[in-house]
């Protein structure tokens, strides 16, 4: 198969695939914390993620799309292998910041991505951004800053007290916070030449490329860091395959899948249904009660979405 097989009108509605990708994507954080609670490391957890959904795709993307993989400039395939080291990056940075600060707040951070889309998406593949999404952007990047400070601030009656920021540069949650943000940066470049690369590459090939491209990366930062693959009970295993299916071939793919047919800067504001699917999760799985100020900005977070949802799809 040598030419791109996707047309421009999506076979499904974003409004029905984008709601889906981010329940499947809402699993990793649970997935990620029931391995590292069975004593894997976060360079390993991430390796295994991204090795076995490249090993899942392989025979379909070099059988059905081997003629199209071929017919790729140097350039194209340059982009794709730049992506999937975003990719890398930002697994290793975000999987690593749930070892110190909380599932709700890794999410929160890593998912201003949006921030950083907007900024450079004008820049890097000219793609300028509405003033509909700018304000669903504003809306929801404000709940995602309410629920980071949840972690360390609480609300006194109508005041908010939060410690020094001495304190809080000095604790662990923010070593995680600041590693959560590095992931929320390359996820934005990941985003950007993922949108411009989707015009050109069928969907299987494309993440194929990448999550290949990713689990290279994340394999030499494994063994570099002297982790190994093995050794693990057997159900750690199953959660890395959990990982590999459902948020990474299920979820990251849908994502991947909507970059053809929408701007990179309005996907970038779904992603942040994110972190209330993974609050939930948590509240019921890992018994993580989330704050009233959680719960708070974990609505203008859906209000934002609403906004740019509705506005986007109107216009």
């Amino acid at each position: 198969m040598n030419s791109l097989t996707e047309t421009t009108q999506p076979p499904v509605s974003p409004a029905i695939a984008i709601p889906f990708g981010i329940l499947a994507v809402s699993t990793a954080s649970i997935f990620i914390r029931y391995a590292q609670a069975d004593g894997a490391p976060s360079l390993v957890i991430a390796a295994a993620r991204l090795t076995l959904a490249s090993l899942i795709l392989a025979p379909l993307a070099l059988w059905r799309y081997r003629g199209e993989l071929r017919a790729r400039t140097r350039i194209e395939l340059g982009l794709a292998l730049l992506s999937g080291l975003f990719l890398a990056i930002h697994f290793a940075t975000w999987i690593t910041s749930l070892e110190y600060t909380s599932v709700a707040s890794s999410v929160v951070l890593v998912s201003t991505t949006p921030l950083w889309v907007a900024i450079l998406a004008p820049l890097t593949i000219k793609e300028p951004i509405t003033r509909p999404v700018i304000i669903g952007m504003g809306l929801a990047l404000t709940g995602g800053l309410i629920v980071g400070l949840s972690d360390s601030c609480a609300l006194s009656g109508f005041h908010l007290q939060c410690p020094l920021f001495s304190d809080f540069v000095a604790g662990e949650a923010f070593l995680g916070d600041l590693l959560a943000l590095i992931g929320a940066f390359t996820a934005a470049g990941y985003l950007l030449v993922g949108r411009r690369l989707r015009e050109k590459m069928s969907l299987i090939p494309y993440v194929f490329v990448v999550y290949g491209m990713a689990a290279l990366v994340l394999l030499i930062f494994m063994f570099s860091a002297g982790e190994s693959p093995r050794g693990y009970a057997p159900q750690t295993y199953l959660w890395f395959l959990l990982l590999a299916l459902v948020p990474q071939l299920l979820g990251h793919s849908t994502f991947n899948w909507a970059l053809r047919y929408l701007p990179a800067a309005y996907v970038s504001i779904t992603l942040l249904g994110e972190p209330i699917g993974s609050a939930v999760l948590a509240y019921f799985l890992l018994a993580e009660t989330p704050s009233g100020l959680m719960i708070f900005g974990g609505a203008l977070i859906l209000v934002g979405i609403y906004v740019a949802s509705r506005r986007e799809g109107s216009s």
